[in-house]
Protein backbone atom coordinates (compact mmCIF):
# COMPACT_ATOMS: atom_id res chain seq x y z
CA UNK A 1 0.00 0.00 0.00
CA UNK A 2 1.56 3.20 -1.38
CA UNK A 3 2.59 5.28 2.27
CA UNK A 4 0.62 3.76 4.35
CA UNK A 5 2.04 1.46 7.17
CA UNK A 6 0.30 -1.77 9.04
CA UNK A 7 1.03 -1.12 12.86
CA UNK A 8 0.82 -3.20 15.87
CA UNK A 9 -3.00 -4.20 16.58
CA UNK A 10 -3.86 -4.05 13.13
CA UNK A 11 -4.15 -0.35 12.83
CA UNK A 12 -3.61 1.45 9.71
CA UNK A 13 -1.98 5.16 9.84
CA UNK A 14 -0.85 7.36 7.10
CA UNK A 15 3.14 7.87 7.23
CA UNK A 16 3.32 11.13 8.00
CA UNK A 17 4.24 13.47 11.15
CA UNK A 18 1.65 15.50 12.42
CA UNK A 19 1.92 17.70 15.47
CA UNK A 20 0.54 17.52 18.56
CA UNK A 21 -2.94 16.16 19.05
CA UNK A 22 -3.50 14.52 22.54
CA UNK A 23 -0.44 14.62 23.20
CA UNK A 24 -0.46 11.46 21.93
CA UNK A 25 2.49 10.04 19.84
CA UNK A 26 2.57 8.92 15.94
CA UNK A 27 3.04 4.49 15.81
CA UNK A 28 4.54 4.44 12.32
CA UNK A 29 7.03 1.99 10.87
CA UNK A 30 9.17 2.24 7.59
CA UNK A 31 7.53 1.07 4.26
CA UNK A 32 9.36 0.17 0.99
CA UNK A 33 6.73 1.70 -1.17
CA UNK A 34 6.56 5.40 -2.22
CA UNK A 35 6.02 7.77 0.81
CA UNK A 36 2.85 9.67 1.32
CA UNK A 37 2.76 13.39 0.20
CA UNK A 38 3.86 15.43 3.57
CA UNK A 39 0.94 16.05 5.81
CA UNK A 40 0.24 19.89 6.37
CA UNK A 41 1.52 20.62 10.08
CA UNK A 42 -0.96 22.23 12.26
CA UNK A 43 -0.51 23.91 16.15
CA UNK A 44 -1.83 22.02 18.63
CA UNK A 45 -5.16 22.40 19.36
CA UNK A 46 -5.58 24.96 22.74
CA UNK A 47 -8.83 22.91 24.40
CA UNK A 48 -7.23 18.91 25.17
CA UNK A 49 -4.57 19.03 23.53
CA UNK A 50 -0.87 18.37 24.69
CA UNK A 51 -0.43 17.97 28.74
CA UNK A 52 -3.42 20.36 29.34
CA UNK A 53 -5.08 19.81 32.81
CA UNK A 54 -8.44 19.39 30.80
CA UNK A 55 -7.67 15.90 29.41
CA UNK A 56 -10.32 13.52 30.30
CA UNK A 57 -10.42 11.05 32.88
CA UNK A 58 -11.32 7.29 31.84
CA UNK A 59 -15.28 6.62 32.53
CA UNK A 60 -16.30 3.09 31.42
CA UNK A 61 -19.49 2.05 31.29
CA UNK A 62 -20.05 -1.27 33.09
CA UNK A 63 -20.06 -4.61 31.11
CA UNK A 64 -21.41 -5.96 34.04
CA UNK A 65 -24.85 -4.63 33.39
CA UNK A 66 -24.95 -7.55 30.43
CA UNK A 67 -25.14 -11.47 30.52
CA UNK A 68 -24.27 -12.54 27.12
CA UNK A 69 -24.89 -16.18 26.98
CA UNK A 70 -22.16 -18.58 25.29
CA UNK A 71 -24.26 -20.06 22.76
CA UNK A 72 -27.77 -18.29 20.82
CA UNK A 73 -30.13 -20.13 18.92
CA UNK A 74 -32.51 -18.95 16.22
CA UNK A 75 -35.90 -17.54 17.48
CA UNK A 76 -38.90 -19.46 15.53
CA UNK A 77 -42.23 -19.51 16.28
CA UNK A 78 -41.95 -17.96 19.77
CA UNK A 79 -39.43 -20.23 20.59
CA UNK A 80 -35.14 -20.69 20.82
CA UNK A 81 -34.36 -23.35 18.29
CA UNK A 82 -31.02 -25.13 17.53
CA UNK A 83 -30.01 -25.12 13.92
CA UNK A 84 -30.58 -27.66 11.40
CA UNK A 85 -27.11 -27.67 10.47
CA UNK A 86 -26.14 -27.49 14.00
CA UNK A 87 -23.51 -25.06 12.81
CA UNK A 88 -22.40 -22.03 14.58
CA UNK A 89 -20.67 -18.84 13.86
CA UNK A 90 -18.55 -16.72 16.37
CA UNK A 91 -19.48 -13.03 16.52
CA UNK A 92 -16.68 -10.58 18.09
CA UNK A 93 -15.78 -7.63 20.36
CA UNK A 94 -14.33 -5.27 17.57
CA UNK A 95 -12.78 -3.34 20.12
CA UNK A 96 -10.81 -5.97 22.12
CA UNK A 97 -11.11 -9.15 19.11
CA UNK A 98 -12.41 -11.18 21.51
CA UNK A 99 -15.17 -13.62 20.72
CA UNK A 100 -18.58 -12.55 22.45
CA UNK A 101 -20.65 -15.57 21.73
CA UNK A 102 -21.38 -18.56 19.28
CA UNK A 103 -24.27 -17.59 16.93
CA UNK A 104 -26.70 -20.26 15.32
CA UNK A 105 -25.96 -20.50 11.73
CA UNK A 106 -29.37 -20.35 9.93
CA UNK A 107 -30.03 -22.81 6.97
CA UNK A 108 -32.72 -22.87 4.29
CA UNK A 109 -34.46 -25.41 6.08
CA UNK A 110 -34.34 -23.15 8.89
CA UNK A 111 -36.02 -19.74 6.66
CA UNK A 112 -38.38 -22.33 5.78
CA UNK A 113 -39.64 -23.06 9.59
CA UNK A 114 -39.21 -19.42 10.57
CA UNK A 115 -41.62 -18.55 7.48
CA UNK A 116 -44.10 -20.92 7.78
CA UNK A 117 -44.26 -19.93 11.33
CA UNK A 118 -45.13 -16.48 10.57
CA UNK A 119 -47.85 -17.37 7.70
CA UNK A 120 -49.42 -19.39 10.10
CA UNK A 121 -49.59 -16.31 12.95
CA UNK A 122 -50.63 -13.84 10.67
CA UNK A 123 -53.70 -16.26 9.10
CA UNK A 124 -54.83 -17.74 12.45
CA UNK A 125 -53.58 -14.55 15.02
CA UNK A 126 -52.05 -11.04 13.91
CA UNK A 127 -54.38 -10.55 11.12
CA UNK A 128 -57.84 -11.33 13.07
CA UNK A 129 -56.52 -9.01 16.14
CA UNK A 130 -58.59 -5.90 16.36
CA UNK A 131 -55.60 -2.85 15.32
CA UNK A 132 -55.92 -1.27 18.92
CA UNK A 133 -54.64 -4.57 20.64
CA UNK A 134 -51.84 -4.59 17.65
CA UNK A 135 -50.90 -1.33 18.83
CA UNK A 136 -50.89 -1.97 22.80
CA UNK A 137 -48.74 -5.15 21.50
CA UNK A 138 -46.10 -1.76 20.09
CA UNK A 139 -46.82 0.58 23.10
CA UNK A 140 -45.63 -2.38 25.13
CA UNK A 141 -42.35 -3.08 23.15
CA UNK A 142 -40.90 0.46 23.38
CA UNK A 143 -41.47 0.55 27.09
CA UNK A 144 -39.46 -2.42 27.58
CA UNK A 145 -37.04 -0.93 25.52
CA UNK A 146 -36.94 2.03 27.65
CA UNK A 147 -36.67 -0.33 30.43
CA UNK A 148 -34.03 -1.95 28.88
CA UNK A 149 -32.02 0.55 27.03
CA UNK A 150 -28.51 0.42 29.57
CA UNK A 151 -28.89 -3.49 28.41
CA UNK A 152 -29.66 -2.80 24.74
CA UNK A 153 -26.58 0.06 24.60
CA UNK A 154 -23.69 -2.09 26.33
CA UNK A 155 -25.04 -5.01 24.36
CA UNK A 156 -24.32 -2.87 21.06
CA UNK A 157 -21.59 -1.21 21.93
CA UNK A 158 -19.95 -4.53 22.44
CA UNK A 159 -21.09 -6.36 19.26
CA UNK A 160 -20.46 -3.24 17.19
CA UNK A 161 -17.83 -1.08 18.25
CA UNK A 162 -19.93 1.93 18.39
CA UNK A 163 -19.39 4.30 21.26
CA UNK A 164 -21.46 3.67 24.53
CA UNK A 165 -22.60 7.50 24.08
CA UNK A 166 -24.15 6.81 20.35
CA UNK A 167 -25.72 3.51 21.58
CA UNK A 168 -27.00 5.18 24.50
CA UNK A 169 -28.09 8.70 23.12
CA UNK A 170 -28.90 7.57 19.43
CA UNK A 171 -29.72 3.90 18.78
CA UNK A 172 -31.53 2.96 21.33
CA UNK A 173 -34.02 6.19 22.31
CA UNK A 174 -34.36 6.20 18.55
CA UNK A 175 -35.95 2.56 18.51
CA UNK A 176 -38.14 2.70 20.96
CA UNK A 177 -39.64 6.25 19.35
CA UNK A 178 -40.22 4.27 15.99
CA UNK A 179 -41.93 1.21 18.23
CA UNK A 180 -44.12 4.13 19.87
CA UNK A 181 -44.68 6.00 16.86
CA UNK A 182 -46.29 3.16 14.76
CA UNK A 183 -48.26 1.92 17.67
CA UNK A 184 -49.84 5.12 17.34
CA UNK A 185 -50.42 4.26 13.72
CA UNK A 186 -52.00 0.98 14.07
CA UNK A 187 -55.37 1.60 14.37
CA UNK A 188 -55.19 4.85 12.05
CA UNK A 189 -54.24 3.36 8.78
CA UNK A 190 -57.14 4.37 6.52
CA UNK A 191 -55.56 7.79 7.21
CA UNK A 192 -52.21 6.72 5.86
CA UNK A 193 -54.11 5.97 3.00
CA UNK A 194 -57.27 7.76 2.11
CA UNK A 195 -59.80 6.81 0.11
CA UNK A 196 -58.32 3.36 0.05
CA UNK A 197 -58.73 0.24 2.00
CA UNK A 198 -55.78 -0.41 3.44
CA UNK A 199 -54.34 -4.45 3.58
CA UNK A 200 -51.56 -6.19 5.13
CA UNK A 201 -48.69 -7.50 2.58
CA UNK A 202 -49.13 -10.95 4.90
CA UNK A 203 -44.99 -12.15 5.53
CA UNK A 204 -42.65 -9.84 5.06
CA UNK A 205 -38.65 -10.55 4.41
CA UNK A 206 -35.88 -8.50 6.18
CA UNK A 207 -32.43 -8.30 6.09
CA UNK A 208 -30.72 -5.59 8.33
CA UNK A 209 -26.79 -4.79 7.95
CA UNK A 210 -24.35 -4.43 11.03
CA UNK A 211 -23.88 -0.51 11.40
CA UNK A 212 -26.90 0.24 13.13
CA UNK A 213 -28.20 -3.02 14.11
CA UNK A 214 -31.32 -2.06 16.91
CA UNK A 215 -32.68 0.32 15.18
CA UNK A 216 -32.40 -0.94 11.71
CA UNK A 217 -34.65 -3.89 13.42
CA UNK A 218 -37.13 -0.92 14.75
CA UNK A 219 -37.06 0.91 11.19
CA UNK A 220 -38.31 -1.98 9.83
CA UNK A 221 -40.12 -4.15 12.39
CA UNK A 222 -42.17 -1.40 13.96
CA UNK A 223 -44.33 -0.36 10.64
CA UNK A 224 -44.55 -3.95 9.28
CA UNK A 225 -46.60 -5.10 12.68
CA UNK A 226 -48.55 -1.59 12.77
CA UNK A 227 -49.39 -2.41 9.37
CA UNK A 228 -50.87 -5.90 10.50
CA UNK A 229 -47.61 -8.43 8.51
CA UNK A 230 -45.37 -10.44 10.56
CA UNK A 231 -41.91 -10.68 10.54
CA UNK A 232 -38.79 -12.84 9.65
CA UNK A 233 -35.58 -11.09 9.77
CA UNK A 234 -31.91 -11.62 8.91
CA UNK A 235 -29.55 -9.57 11.23
CA UNK A 236 -25.82 -9.22 10.11
CA UNK A 237 -23.74 -12.03 10.87
CA UNK A 238 -21.26 -10.19 12.67
CA UNK A 239 -24.02 -7.94 14.95
CA UNK A 240 -26.63 -10.31 15.90
CA UNK A 241 -26.77 -9.83 19.75
CA UNK A 242 -29.47 -7.02 19.62
CA UNK A 243 -31.34 -8.70 17.32
CA UNK A 244 -31.11 -11.92 19.91
CA UNK A 245 -32.01 -9.95 22.67
CA UNK A 246 -35.01 -8.43 21.02
CA UNK A 247 -36.42 -11.79 20.94
CA UNK A 248 -36.14 -11.55 24.77
CA UNK A 249 -38.32 -8.64 24.54
CA UNK A 250 -40.97 -10.05 22.34
CA UNK A 251 -41.16 -12.54 24.72
CA UNK A 252 -41.30 -10.35 27.81
CA UNK A 253 -44.48 -8.40 26.04
CA UNK A 254 -45.97 -11.46 25.31
CA UNK A 255 -46.24 -11.09 21.79
CA UNK A 256 -48.16 -13.94 19.85
CA UNK A 257 -45.68 -16.74 18.53
CA UNK A 258 -44.44 -16.82 15.08
CA UNK A 259 -45.11 -12.63 14.27
CA UNK A 260 -41.96 -11.67 14.98
CA UNK A 261 -38.99 -14.51 13.91
CA UNK A 262 -35.21 -14.21 14.18
CA UNK A 263 -32.88 -15.99 11.68
CA UNK A 264 -29.19 -15.57 11.93
CA UNK A 265 -26.97 -17.21 9.21
CA UNK A 266 -24.89 -15.96 6.23
CA UNK A 267 -26.33 -13.93 3.30
CA UNK A 268 -27.56 -17.44 1.49
CA UNK A 269 -29.87 -17.96 4.33
CA UNK A 270 -30.89 -14.42 3.94
CA UNK A 271 -31.80 -14.74 0.02
CA UNK A 272 -33.58 -17.78 0.83
CA UNK A 273 -36.00 -15.59 3.00
CA UNK A 274 -36.46 -12.67 0.61
CA UNK A 275 -37.00 -15.50 -2.55
CA UNK A 276 -39.66 -17.65 -0.67
CA UNK A 277 -42.76 -17.32 -2.69
CA UNK A 278 -44.72 -17.20 0.59
CA UNK A 279 -43.10 -13.72 1.59
CA UNK A 280 -45.10 -10.77 0.27
CA UNK A 281 -42.73 -7.70 1.14
CA UNK A 282 -38.97 -7.71 1.09
CA UNK A 283 -36.97 -4.58 2.72
CA UNK A 284 -33.48 -4.65 2.71
CA UNK A 285 -30.19 -1.71 4.32
CA UNK A 286 -27.11 -2.85 3.34
CA UNK A 287 -24.60 -2.65 0.32
CA UNK A 288 -25.57 -1.23 -3.32
CA UNK A 289 -24.53 -4.49 -4.73
CA UNK A 290 -26.42 -6.42 -2.46
CA UNK A 291 -29.25 -4.93 -3.06
CA UNK A 292 -28.84 -5.27 -6.90
CA UNK A 293 -28.62 -9.34 -6.49
CA UNK A 294 -31.91 -9.14 -4.11
CA UNK A 295 -33.76 -7.29 -6.82
CA UNK A 296 -32.93 -9.57 -9.53
CA UNK A 297 -33.74 -12.71 -7.33
CA UNK A 298 -37.00 -11.33 -7.03
CA UNK A 299 -37.95 -9.79 -10.17
CA UNK A 300 -40.97 -11.67 -11.47
CA UNK A 301 -42.72 -12.70 -8.26
CA UNK A 302 -44.65 -9.55 -7.56
CA UNK A 303 -43.07 -8.95 -4.05
CA UNK A 304 -42.99 -5.24 -2.67
CA UNK A 305 -39.54 -3.98 -2.48
CA UNK A 306 -37.67 -1.12 -0.49
CA UNK A 307 -33.95 -0.85 -0.44
CA UNK A 308 -32.07 1.52 1.42
CA UNK A 309 -28.59 1.28 -0.04
CA UNK A 310 -24.94 2.98 -0.06
CA UNK A 311 -24.36 6.67 -0.33
CA UNK A 312 -21.79 9.32 -0.92
CA UNK A 313 -23.26 12.08 0.79
CA UNK A 314 -21.83 15.67 0.05
CA UNK A 315 -21.90 18.12 2.67
CA UNK A 316 -21.77 21.53 1.03
CA UNK A 317 -20.23 24.56 3.21
CA UNK A 318 -20.72 28.12 1.91
CA UNK A 319 -18.68 31.02 2.23
CA UNK A 320 -21.28 32.64 4.70
CA UNK A 321 -21.80 29.43 6.86
CA UNK A 322 -21.31 29.97 10.59
CA UNK A 323 -17.64 28.21 10.23
CA UNK A 324 -17.75 26.73 13.75
CA UNK A 325 -21.00 25.34 13.31
CA UNK A 326 -20.09 23.72 9.96
CA UNK A 327 -17.27 22.31 11.13
CA UNK A 328 -19.31 20.58 14.22
CA UNK A 329 -21.77 19.33 11.38
CA UNK A 330 -19.30 17.86 9.08
CA UNK A 331 -17.64 16.45 12.08
CA UNK A 332 -20.52 14.64 13.04
CA UNK A 333 -21.67 13.75 9.57
CA UNK A 334 -18.53 12.01 8.51
CA UNK A 335 -17.44 10.63 12.34
CA UNK A 336 -20.22 9.87 13.78
CA UNK A 337 -20.37 5.65 14.45
CA UNK A 338 -16.70 5.63 12.60
CA UNK A 339 -18.43 6.73 9.36
CA UNK A 340 -19.96 3.58 8.88
CA UNK A 341 -23.18 5.24 8.18
CA UNK A 342 -24.84 4.82 4.60
CA UNK A 343 -25.38 8.57 4.57
CA UNK A 344 -22.31 9.91 6.14
CA UNK A 345 -20.81 13.28 5.08
CA UNK A 346 -18.12 11.61 3.07
CA UNK A 347 -17.92 14.47 0.52
CA UNK A 348 -17.00 17.79 1.91
CA UNK A 349 -17.60 20.81 -0.91
CA UNK A 350 -16.70 24.13 0.43
CA UNK A 351 -16.37 27.04 -1.51
CA UNK A 352 -12.72 28.06 -2.83
CA UNK A 353 -12.76 31.91 -0.70
CA UNK A 354 -13.05 30.30 2.77
CA UNK A 355 -11.45 26.55 2.37
CA UNK A 356 -7.98 27.60 3.66
CA UNK A 357 -9.76 28.62 6.91
CA UNK A 358 -12.14 26.34 7.22
CA UNK A 359 -9.76 23.43 6.75
CA UNK A 360 -7.79 24.70 9.58
CA UNK A 361 -10.46 25.22 11.70
CA UNK A 362 -11.44 21.54 11.01
CA UNK A 363 -8.12 19.80 11.24
CA UNK A 364 -8.06 21.70 15.00
CA UNK A 365 -11.07 20.47 15.73
CA UNK A 366 -10.15 16.54 14.43
CA UNK A 367 -6.97 16.60 16.57
CA UNK A 368 -9.39 16.80 19.52
CA UNK A 369 -11.42 13.53 18.86
CA UNK A 370 -10.92 10.88 21.07
CA UNK A 371 -10.37 7.53 19.63
CA UNK A 372 -10.36 4.26 21.69
CA UNK A 373 -12.79 2.23 23.87
CA UNK A 374 -15.99 2.35 22.75
CA UNK A 375 -17.03 1.71 26.25
CA UNK A 376 -15.80 4.89 27.80
CA UNK A 377 -18.27 7.18 27.25
CA UNK A 378 -15.69 9.76 26.38
CA UNK A 379 -14.80 8.38 23.67
CA UNK A 380 -15.83 9.83 20.26
CA UNK A 381 -14.54 7.26 17.69
CA UNK A 382 -14.87 3.37 18.17
CA UNK A 383 -13.66 0.54 16.38
CA UNK A 384 -14.60 -0.34 13.13
CA UNK A 385 -17.12 -3.11 13.26
CA UNK A 386 -14.48 -6.47 11.76
CA UNK A 387 -11.03 -6.56 10.35
CA UNK A 388 -12.61 -7.22 6.88
CA UNK A 389 -13.92 -3.94 6.48
CA UNK A 390 -11.27 -1.96 7.96
CA UNK A 391 -8.52 -3.55 5.33
CA UNK A 392 -10.93 -1.92 3.00
CA UNK A 393 -11.42 1.40 4.30
CA UNK A 394 -7.43 1.14 4.36
CA UNK A 395 -7.26 -0.42 0.51
CA UNK A 396 -9.14 2.89 -0.81
CA UNK A 397 -7.23 5.18 1.83
CA UNK A 398 -4.22 3.70 0.12
CA UNK A 399 -5.47 4.46 -3.67
CA UNK A 400 -6.05 8.08 -2.33
CA UNK A 401 -2.41 8.34 -1.83
CA UNK A 402 -1.59 6.68 -4.74
CA UNK A 403 -4.23 8.81 -7.04
CA UNK A 404 -2.55 12.05 -5.76
CA UNK A 405 -4.80 13.91 -2.81
CA UNK A 406 -2.69 15.03 -0.02
CA UNK A 407 -3.52 12.96 3.01
CA UNK A 408 -3.69 14.50 6.86
CA UNK A 409 -4.31 12.17 9.74
CA UNK A 410 -4.37 13.57 13.44
CA UNK A 411 -1.71 12.20 15.31
CA UNK A 412 -2.90 9.94 18.94
CA UNK A 413 -2.09 6.19 19.28
CA UNK A 414 -4.51 3.67 19.02
CA UNK A 415 -5.73 1.10 21.05
CA UNK A 416 -2.96 -2.18 20.62
CA UNK A 417 -5.60 -4.57 20.17
CA UNK A 418 -9.00 -4.16 18.58
CA UNK A 419 -9.73 -2.44 14.78
CA UNK A 420 -9.79 1.12 14.81
CA UNK A 421 -8.53 3.21 12.34
CA UNK A 422 -7.08 7.16 12.62
CA UNK A 423 -9.69 9.71 11.51
CA UNK A 424 -8.67 10.85 7.69
CA UNK A 425 -8.88 13.94 5.75
CA UNK A 426 -7.89 14.16 2.19
CA UNK A 427 -7.62 17.52 0.51
CA UNK A 428 -6.52 18.20 -3.54
CA UNK A 429 -8.92 15.58 -4.30
CA UNK A 430 -10.39 15.17 -8.13
CA UNK A 431 -13.98 14.09 -8.90
CA UNK A 432 -12.42 10.97 -10.67
CA UNK A 433 -10.32 9.33 -7.45
CA UNK A 434 -12.03 6.65 -6.27
CA UNK A 435 -11.96 8.08 -2.46
CA UNK A 436 -14.58 10.86 -4.01
CA UNK A 437 -16.66 7.95 -6.02
CA UNK A 438 -16.74 4.52 -3.76
CA UNK A 439 -18.30 4.63 -0.74
CA UNK A 440 -15.64 4.06 1.78
CA UNK A 441 -17.83 2.90 4.92
CA UNK A 442 -15.19 4.58 7.35
CA UNK A 443 -13.86 7.88 9.12
CA UNK A 444 -12.54 9.63 5.84
CA UNK A 445 -13.38 12.78 4.50
CA UNK A 446 -13.04 13.54 0.74
CA UNK A 447 -12.42 17.51 -0.13
CA UNK A 448 -12.94 19.20 -2.97
CA UNK A 449 -13.80 23.44 -3.38
CA UNK A 450 -16.04 24.85 -6.04
CA UNK A 451 -16.38 28.44 -6.33
CA UNK A 452 -19.86 29.00 -7.43
CA UNK A 453 -23.55 27.74 -6.58
CA UNK A 454 -24.05 26.11 -9.80
CA UNK A 455 -20.46 23.99 -9.47
CA UNK A 456 -21.29 23.04 -5.93
CA UNK A 457 -24.40 21.64 -7.07
CA UNK A 458 -23.13 19.83 -10.37
CA UNK A 459 -20.43 18.48 -8.07
CA UNK A 460 -22.56 17.20 -5.47
CA UNK A 461 -24.40 15.44 -7.73
CA UNK A 462 -21.86 13.95 -9.87
CA UNK A 463 -22.22 10.73 -7.72
CA UNK A 464 -23.77 7.18 -8.36
CA UNK A 465 -25.69 7.67 -5.57
CA UNK A 466 -28.65 9.65 -4.50
CA UNK A 467 -28.97 9.10 -0.71
CA UNK A 468 -28.36 12.28 1.51
CA UNK A 469 -26.52 16.02 1.58
CA UNK A 470 -25.69 18.76 3.91
CA UNK A 471 -26.12 22.66 3.11
CA UNK A 472 -23.88 25.08 5.40
CA UNK A 473 -25.06 29.08 4.37
CA UNK A 474 -27.01 31.97 6.18
CA UNK A 475 -29.08 32.48 3.15
CA UNK A 476 -32.86 30.75 3.66
CA UNK A 477 -33.02 31.35 -0.24
CA UNK A 478 -29.88 29.37 -1.01
CA UNK A 479 -31.38 26.65 1.04
CA UNK A 480 -33.74 26.36 -1.07
CA UNK A 481 -32.66 26.51 -3.71
CA UNK A 482 -29.80 24.11 -3.66
CA UNK A 483 -31.77 21.79 -1.84
CA UNK A 484 -34.18 21.61 -4.59
CA UNK A 485 -31.31 21.19 -7.19
CA UNK A 486 -29.48 17.97 -5.40
CA UNK A 487 -30.42 14.73 -6.19
CA UNK A 488 -30.57 13.25 -2.71
CA UNK A 489 -33.19 11.56 -0.84
CA UNK A 490 -32.57 13.37 2.41
CA UNK A 491 -31.10 17.06 2.46
CA UNK A 492 -30.07 18.98 5.95
CA UNK A 493 -29.70 22.06 6.19
CA UNK A 494 -27.34 23.53 8.93
CA UNK A 495 -27.09 20.68 10.70
CA UNK A 496 -26.37 16.73 9.55
CA UNK A 497 -27.06 13.03 10.57
CA UNK A 498 -31.17 13.99 12.21
CA UNK A 499 -33.56 11.59 12.20
CA UNK A 500 -36.54 11.08 13.42
CA UNK A 501 -39.62 8.61 13.52
CA UNK A 502 -41.62 10.82 11.52
CA UNK A 503 -39.46 11.74 8.82
CA UNK A 504 -39.08 9.56 5.71
CA UNK A 505 -35.61 8.24 4.97
CA UNK A 506 -34.68 6.87 1.68
CA UNK A 507 -32.99 7.59 -1.30
CA UNK A 508 -32.30 7.93 -5.21
CA UNK A 509 -30.52 6.37 -7.84
CA UNK A 510 -28.19 3.59 -6.81
CA UNK A 511 -28.92 4.66 -2.94
CA UNK A 512 -32.07 2.15 -3.99
CA UNK A 513 -36.01 3.46 -3.38
CA UNK A 514 -39.02 3.06 -1.01
CA UNK A 515 -39.10 5.13 1.95
CA UNK A 516 -38.61 4.46 5.37
CA UNK A 517 -39.83 6.48 8.63
CA UNK A 518 -43.05 8.64 8.83
CA UNK A 519 -46.38 7.37 7.25
CA UNK A 520 -44.39 7.44 3.67
CA UNK A 521 -42.73 4.13 5.86
CA UNK A 522 -46.10 3.23 6.44
CA UNK A 523 -46.81 2.37 2.89
CA UNK A 524 -44.57 -0.15 2.31
CA UNK A 525 -46.09 -2.12 4.31
CA UNK A 526 -49.42 -2.00 2.95
CA UNK A 527 -51.33 -3.20 0.13
CA UNK A 528 -54.66 -0.34 -0.46
CA UNK A 529 -57.55 -1.35 -2.89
Amino acid sequence: MHGLSWAKGRRYAASLEVAGALGCTHAKRSVTEAPAPAATVVPASSGLAGSSPWAYAPAPESREIVTIRQRYGLFIDGKERAPSGGEVTITYNPATEEPLAEIAKGTPADADRAIEAADRAYRKVWSKLHPRERAKYLYRISRILQERSREFAVTETMDSGKPIRESRDVDVPLAAAHFWYYAGWADKLEYAVPGRRPEAHGVVGQVIPWNFPLLMLAWKIAPALAAGNTVVLKPASTTPLTALLFADVCRQAELPDGVVNIVTGPGSTGMSIVTDPRVAKVAFTGSTSVGVTIAKGIAGQGKGLTLELGGKAANIVFEDAALDQAVEGVVNGIFFNQGEVCCAGSRLLVQESIAEEFLARLRDRMSMLRIGDPMDKNTDIGAINSKAQMESIGELVASGVAEGAQIWQPACDLPTRGWFFRPTLFTNVAQSHRIAREEIFGPVLATITFRTVAEAIEKANNTAYGLSAGIWTEKGSRILQVASALKAGVVWANTFNRFDPTAPFGGYKESGYGREGGMQGLHAYLRSS
